[in-house]
């Protein structure tokens, strides 16, 4: 079988664009108009192709880097290469999935994670709180989680959005998973307001973290045996 070339996926990527869907994207930030399910059928046939991923990468063309994403080994790649990556994905889509489908899966995310976190780059660090917030939830032993909610009283407010927005997902999630800490959490959430009014659709959790843990942890007690349901 003929191997793909890149050529070939930017005429198929090309050939999916909808104006119509980039400019909703554009909404969010992310200049591409390919519908997702589309692409994801695309890597599922390419299946996993490290060299094609890179080159795809390599474009610069936010599809193109999507699918590159999906078709990669995330193990293949060296730390310094994943730190370069981070720091070219403008995207917040690609920056997502980068995150979310390759650093995490690989050997290097507990060290990217601390050297994120601290980034003077507002996007840099949202990654760094993305992973972190993970670790909340996976594998908190050794996190600090009362210098986390420290941290976040003092900055979430005035964050950049996407930081602001990761830093949220923090503190929800340390309130969700740490009922020591839930209290504080409620507290800070209302106290700063942060996503308060942020539009939710219907039968959605709104961001908002006093209510988003309000409502995980609900979930969490109705699913949980009636002997170990917690009184909230």
């Amino acid at each position: 079988m003929a191997e793909t070339t890149v050529a070939e996926v930017m005429v198929e990527l090309a050939a999916l664009e909808d104006p119509k869907m980039r400019a909703v994207n554009e909404k969010h930030g992310d200049d591409h108009g390919v519908n997702l399910g589309k692409l994801r059928a695309i890597a599922k046939r390419l299946k996993t192709q490290q060299d094609l991923a890179r080159r795809l990468w390599a474009t610069n063309d936010t599809a193109a880097r999507l699918l590159a994403i999906l078709i990669c080994r995330p193990k293949a790649f060296e730390r310094d290469e994943l730190d370069a990556m981070l720091r070219e994905a403008r995207a917040p889509k690609v920056h997502d999935w980068l995150v979310n489908y390759v650093v995490k899966k690989g050997p290097y995310a507990e060290e990217l994670r601390v050297t994120w976190f601290a980034d003077p780059d507002p996007v840099v660090a949202s990654a760094g709180w993305a992973l972190t917030t993970e670790r909340v939830a996976k594998k908190p032993e050794g996190l600090d989680l009362v210098g986390l909610l420290d941290v976040i009283e003092a900055e979430m407010r005035d964050a950049p959005d996407r930081l602001q927005w990761a830093m949220n997902h923090c503190l929800a999630q340390i309130g969700i998973e740490h009922p020591e800490h839930r209290t504080r959490a409620i507290a800070i959430g209302e106290r700063l307001e942060v996503l308060k009014d942020y539009p939710t659709a219907p039968n959605c959790t709104s961001p908002f973290a006093p209510v988003w843990i309000n409502e995980m942890v609900r979930r969490q007690d109705d699913q949980a045996p009636l002997g170990v349901r917690e009184v909230v």
